[in-house]
């Protein structure tokens, strides 16, 4: 696959022995993991097992406690000011629930990053938002509205466009079809899939759905109790031999997930 995201050899991001915790919780307990170039991983597991605080590590929005974060071979973990801010322009992140800042019309959030941290005068930035809109499926006529004027599925891709209107090299998905009927979500996961494939990047999304697991991931890991528990191909998860994954993935009450996990 061909895009924004070099070509050195080893893995685009990696996690090495990634430890977490709050107060005297325990989140991450040691998370090993690495993503290749243009691959889409897709991390499943219950609610307060960590998914949402490993991608927060990987983007750079949380410290671990212990572990190296790396991108392209780089320890970007300690990284601050002016190098955190050049590595952020690799990341494109659709956040849970879209985010969309109110008070801004539809293509000043698509185009937020490219005006406030890239510095792209306002003309251009808006031509390139109405195309990132475009390739989500949204018409120009959509550009000067505001988030409240559309729908939970319009606003996801908006957020979407956001995500993939300065063609990173690396792209974040929060839960990304939370709130969204069936028709909806599968739009969006095609719309991903689509998104992913024209830029060639590296993907790393979280979700307990896994409808959209299957359909966006080439690959899908499990997290449960701060740890990796299960890895390998999309195709394989039926198969995997693994009482946490057969458990999470059926959606069975008996097994060695219990109650408020």
């Amino acid at each position: 696959m061909t895009g924004p995201m070099g070509t050195g050899a080893g893995p685009k991001l990696e996690l090495r022995g990634v430890k977490k915790r709050f107060g005297g919780k325990v989140v991450l307990d040691g998370v090993d993991i690495a993503v290749e170039r243009g691959r889409s991983l897709v991390i499943i597991g219950g609610s307060g097992q960590g998914k949402s605080v490993t991608l927060k590590i990987a983007i750079g929005l949380m410290r671990p406690d212990a572990g190296k974060v790396l991108v392209d071979g780089r320890d970007v973990t300690r990284l601050g000011g002016a190098a955190r801010r050049a590595l952020a322009t690799q990341f494109g992140m659709l956040f849970q629930g879209a985010a969309l800042f109110d008070s801004l019309s539809v293509w000043e959030n698509v185009a937020f990053r490219l005006v406030n941290a890239d510095r792209v005068k306002r003309p251009e930035a808006r031509a390139r938002a109405v195309a990132a809109l475009g390739r989500v499926g949204l018409g120009p006529e959509v550009a000067d509205l505001y988030p409240g004027e559309l729908s939970g599925g319009m606003q996801k891709r908006v957020g979407l466009a956001r995500a993939v209107a300065a063609e990173p090299a690396i792209l974040f998905f929060d839960e990304p079809t939370t709130g969204l009927d069936p028709i909806n979500a599968d739009m969006i996961n095609d719309l991903i899939v689509e998104q992913v494939q024209r830029l060639g990047c590296t993907a790393v999304s979280i979700t307990h759905d896994m409808v959209s697991a299957r359909k966006i991931g080439d690959e899908i890991a499990m997290l449960h109790n701060g740890q990796i528990v299960w890895r390998g191909p999309t195709a394989e998860i039926d198969d995997s031999g693994n009482p946490y994954v057969d458990q999470f993935i059926h959606g069975r009450a008996t097994g060695p997930i219990t109650g408020g996990a």
